[in-house]
């Protein structure tokens, strides 16, 4: 099947097969898995951080992290449609007392600092406390500014609060920006990074900041039972991401604009090929049965969501000429309704 549903559908490869058969472990609640540990150093290395805790998923990185910038009572300022706020079950506010306060995204993933400005609650017993600001990069595939990422460091500086980075794509955006991850991490005291999106390992995130925080982050991985015992077999495979599929990213984002390019070319479809920045294309579709569509584009052997726009999604398991075909399979899909 030609899978565009998401970057987390992705099978390991015969290296990182190879590498977790191979794996040295031991029982990394103790601290003593020496894979696990290799791979958290590696990560913490590349991001110009302290230290890296490996964890099961991105939202339970970006949920211990939250958990360690912030007490029961308090406050973190997040986009309306980040992950943070709307796709990870509301653990923080769950499991955390961690009140969130969203605010609408800009049309380039950015938040406006004027309005998180606005948003900062006062010292009053009436209010949560504002602790945290939490940015997405990339957000919907848009790739945020380094420019953007110094100012609201500055920001939170100004404002005594911490900023979060749920880096499960940050990568994508540095080999869009032709930058190292460190032009990216260097202005946030956490990074969420994903090893299983478009890095292709099978499992797992990894949460880097500085030395103490992380600390905290351990502990609060323990309390939501994300301790994992020879979990260097799976930490194998995000060594073998974080050194070999970090600079191929460029051919997923260029399989994304070619997949753009050929849906731009049928009429009943809404693509613009200038906005797709990294492995997401977005794809209005008009008068159609989202339903009927999905079932004509898995009888050719590709699968889609439902939603509209549909998010189209390239990774290291999609070639060109998989988009060919996906191309190809949509517009024998209009073509028909149109004889019809």
């Amino acid at each position: 099947m030609i899978d565009l549903r998401s970057d987390t559908v992705t099978r390991p490869t015969l290296a990182m097969r190879d590498a977790m058969a191979a794996a040295e472990v031991g029982d990394d609640v103790y601290g003593e898995d020496p894979t696990v540990n290799e791979l958290e150093a590696l990560a913490a290395g590349m991001l110009g951080m302290e230290a890296a805790v490996f964890v099961c998923s991105g939202t339970q990185s970006n949920l211990i992290a939250l958990l360690s910038h912030c007490q029961r009572g308090d406050e973190y300022i997040v986009g309306q449609q980040a992950h943070t706020y709307k796709y990870e079950g509301g653990g923080a506010a769950v499991l955390g007392g961690i009140q969130p306060q969203p605010l609408d995204f800009r049309a380039d993933g950015t938040l406006d600092l004027e309005q998180v400005a606005a948003a900062i609650k006062p010292d009053d017993i009436h209010f949560a406390h504002t602790r945290l600001l939490c940015l997405e990069n990339t957000q919907a595939g848009k790739v945020l500014p380094l420019a953007y990422l110094q100012r609201a460091r500055e920001f939170v500086d100004a404002h005594g609060l911490g900023l979060h980075l749920d880096g499960a794509r940050a990568f994508n955006a540095a080999v869009k920006l032709g930058q190292p991850i460190t032009a990216i991490s260097r202005y946030f005291d956490t990074v969420s990074i994903c090893l299983s999106k478009g890095l292709g390992a099978p499992v797992g995130s990894l949460l880097c900041g500085q030395r103490d925080l992380i600390l905290r982050a351990r502990r609060w991985r323990k309390v939501v039972g994300g301790g994992m015992r020879q979990a260097g077999i799976l930490a194998a495979a995000g060594i073998v991401a974080l050194k070999h599929h970090v600079q191929r990213l460029a051919e997923d984002h260029s399989t994304a604009h070619r997949l753009a390019e050929g849906l731009a070319g049928i009429p009943a479809l809404g693509v613009d090929p200038s906005s797709v920045e990294t492995n997401m294309v977005f794809c209005w579709v008009a008068d159609a049965d989202m339903l009927a569509l999905q079932r004509h584009l898995k009888a050719h052997g590709i699968l889609v969501g439902t939603g509209n726009p549909l998010r189209l999604v390239t990774h290291l398991d999609i070639t060109a000429g998989d988009v060919d075909k996906a191309v190809a399979a949509f517009g024998d899909y209009f073509a028909t309704r149109r004889e019809g």
